[in-house]
């Protein structure tokens, strides 16, 4: 995620990073060398004059506006669901971690499964972001004992399996009556929120929008923009290049923004923090356990947050 203040009306055409600039530079440069051309030709090809009026490109231009709208539109719908489900994961396991070490009475013999238990949910969120992002996970390990390192590696879903081991945890609490039953109760309901945010999460990871949909701006947008310059070179002569350029720059940016933000879980730019949330996570858990020796959040590198 991009993090970084408005800059002032000088310095706005000047940033590049978080710009969606570098992405789609070439497409851009390659439409404005197509309009350069064309003004040069004075819209002639192959000793042909091209004919073409803006009155088409208005009306195209005008329903290809509207739907990238709507496709931006579903796409930040989907980026800004997975940030509520990943404020969720952090509500929900700072509550676990409270009840279980403010309210369980441990005895000697089990008195690391309430610890145990706070662990797994800085394994869990971690685990989770790997699981998301198709990345190895080589974070979860340092929270887990070695039996949990060895159920894990043989599972086909780390989350949902340290969710199993934290509910048989609890399991073992309540029938030791370590736990009100109401407490239990409680906690159990925490569990399943997070199971649910880890669904809600790999929804959205599986479920792209309609290809055929993206297929159809994508091509549209080309078309128009590379096309735009032979109606325009009559209207605005020697203008033509900055017109088509700053059509173009729209138009490409918009698709390119709409695809970046369609899958929230990834590690482009302006994707979402999972690395800073998961270590507001381990801080705050650890600090539930009593740790003073507490890692550092995450800050921005480059107004780039991961």
């Amino acid at each position: 995620m991009i993090i970084r203040q408005r800059p002032s009306a000088f310095a706005l055409f000047f940033v590049v990073r978080g710009s969606i600039v570098p992405r789609i530079k070439w497409q851009v440069a390659s439409t404005i060398a197509v309009a350069i051309l064309v003004t040069l030709a004075h819209g002639t090809l192959f000793d042909r004059k091209i004919t073409l009026t803006p009155i088409p490109f208005s009306l195209i231009g005008l329903a290809l506006a509207i739907f990238l709208g709507f496709r931006n539109t579903a796409s930040y719908d989907r980026w800004w669901e997975g940030r509520k489900l990943w404020g969720d994961l952090v509500i929900r396991a700072r509550t676990v971690a409270r009840l279980v070490t403010q309210h369980a009475r441990p005895e000697p013999d089990d008195e690391d499964r309430t610890r145990i238990m706070v662990r797994r949910l800085i394994a869990f969120a971690y685990a989770l972001k790997h699981h998301l992002r198709g990345t190895a996970d080589d974070q979860s390990r340092a929270y887990l004992t070695d039996p949990d390192a060895q159920v894990l590696a043989g599972s086909a879903n780390a989350p949902d399996q340290l969710l199993r081991l934290m509910s048989a945890d609890l399991a073992v609490l309540a029938s030791r009556g370590r736990l009100d039953p109401m407490l239990v109760a409680q906690v159990e309901d925490n569990l399943t929120a997070l199971a649910g945010v880890q669904a809600g999460s790999e929804r959205i990871r599986h479920t792209p929008l309609p290809f055929s949909y993206a297929l159809l701006l994508h091509r549209t947008a080309y078309l128009y923009c590379f096309a735009l310059p032979f109606g325009l070179v009559d209207t605005t002569g020697f203008m033509t290049p900055f017109v088509v350029g700053l059509v173009s720059y729209t138009f490409f940016g918009l698709d390119a923004i709409g695809d970046e933000i369609e899958e929230p879980f990834g590690l482009l730019p302006n994707d979402l923090p999972l690395d800073a949330i998961c270590r507001r996570i381990e801080i705050d858990l650890l600090q539930a356990l009593g740790e003073t020796t507490l890692p550092k959040p995450l800050q921005p590198v480059d107004y780039c947050l991961m």
